[in-house]
């Protein structure tokens, strides 16, 4: 039963993409477990590089299926104009299933997400105004709709009136917004049913006899490790659980079933929207690691916070989730600096500390504590084995081996596809 779980092991960004598409030629299905359209994925593939929002990056290998699992939220006009896009480019996209517990992003959610945000001026979080955080309200709440309940109208509109009742009072009396007809959004919402339909399935049922049959199964997920709504840098986080145990629940498959736990670490350390990021720079530095790495929202469109690798942040990921390997991506875009600073603890009031502090205040306030390695200046991208990086580079690439607390097996030297060294195989 060989079920893998890939995240992200910093505040997401780290090229989660580039890893699961390739395992993508090894494994039968790739699930995203948690999350909606506010997380972006981009794959390379040959001269195309495609940009991913909701939907499994292994829908891009014909040999797969994707599945979007119970965890996720759905917004289906994202979802069908992503599908769109991909049909246009030749890619067949017929194999998608979709869980039917999957909560839908109703129009009001985003509404609601969008008013909130403004409302909180300076105090925002940072959301990407896509109604992630309200629909998983809602379903917390016990007021979401779901993708089965398209197919009973009488039940979608009960649940859609239920919903609007409140919302609106807050959007008419807080807000100062016009009220939303329910009968809109239920018109709106049965017309995505008859082409969801062919998609939406029991999935798991169908994971779990997929493992019973020995099938390679990848959990996807969306965000990153300090992003997650228990274990991140709460309340500037998701709205999900992006963490190993968030593949369990997003999928309903079992934490006996799982084999390997896969954290994605970038060579260096980015972050987009609000929130403490203690190795943030912001000078030239920050500024090249930007530039060279192509440092932008696949999804926000944003420009990302950049930094020196936190290997602080590296060990709390590996605790947290359980981390048996790390696949250290964007080595490449450290070639040129002659030395490169790494973060290897925090000083707070003036006290060296080596582990993630619980304290969101003690976490404000954390100072890097840096040690220096030596660089490299050689043209990595065309290395195919460990022994090809030039003397420095393997260096530091174990380095962060020995701080992170798990074997680095597999290194991105460039953005393509076949761009990597793989040391250890993921799949045994």
């Amino acid at each position: 039963m060989p079920a893998l779980v890939l995240l992200g092991a910093q505040w997401g960004d780290e090229g989660k993409g580039k890893a699961t598409d390739l395992l993508g030629g090894s494994v039968d299905y790739v699930v995203r477990y948690q999350g909606g359209n506010n997380a972006g994925h981009t794959v390379v593939v040959g001269d195309q590089k495609y940009a991913l929002h909701l939907l499994p990056s292994g829908i891009l290998t014909p040999e797969c299926t994707p599945v979007i699992g119970n965890g996720v939220v759905v917004d289906p006009s994202v979802l069908f104009s992503e599908l769109n896009g991909l049909n246009e480019r030749g890619v067949d996209t017929s194999k998608l299933l979709i869980s039917g517990n999957a909560h839908i992003i109703t129009p009001y959610n985003v509404t609601v997400d969008k008013v909130t945000e403004r409302f909180l001026g300076k105090r925002k979080i940072g959301t990407t105004g896509r109604g992630i955080g309200p629909t998983y309200a809602d379903k917390i709440n016990r007021v979401g709709i779901r993708i089965q309940d398209l197919y009973d109208e009488s039940i979608l509109t009960q649940k859609v009136e239920a919903a609007l009742e409140v919302k609106n009072q807050l959007l008419t009396k807080l807000y100062n917004r016009r009220a939303i007809e329910a009968g809109q959004v239920v018109e709106e919402l049965l017309g995505y049913a008859d082409r969801l339909k062919p998609y939406v399935a029991d999935t798991v049922l169908i994971l779990n006899e997929a493992l019973e049959q020995d099938k390679v199964v990848l959990f996807e997920g969306g965000q990153g490790t300090l992003l997650d709504i228990d274990h991140g840098t709460y309340p500037f986080v998701t709205s999900s659980n992006p963490t190993a145990g968030g593949a369990c629940t997003g999928t309903g498959v079992g934490p006996t079933k799982i084999s390997r736990v896969i954290g994605i670490l970038k060579a260096y350390t980015t972050r987009v929207g609000s929130g403490p990021f203690p190795t943030e720079l912001f000078d030239e530095d920050g500024e090249a690691l930007r530039r060279i790495g192509g440092e932008r929202g696949v999804t926000t469109g944003r420009d990302r916070r950049c930094g020196w690798f936190d290997a602080v942040i590296a060990r709390y990921a590996t605790r947290v989730n359980g981390l048996t390997d790390f696949f250290l991506t964007k080595l490449d875009v450290l070639t040129g600096w002659e030395e490169i600073p790494v973060c290897v603890a925090y000083e707070i009031d003036g006290k060296r500390v080596e582990e993630l502090p619980y304290s969101q205040t003690d976490f404000h306030h954390a100072k890097p504590v840096y040690e220096t390695l030596p660089g490299w200046s050689e043209d990595i991208t065309k290395a195919k084995t460990f022994a090809d990086l030039p003397k420095n580079a393997q260096a530091y690439v174990k380095a962060l081996e020995d701080m992170s607390g798990a074997p680095i097996s597999a290194i991105g030297v460039g953005p393509g596809r076949d761009e990597t060294i793989e040391i250890n195989s993921f799949i045994q």
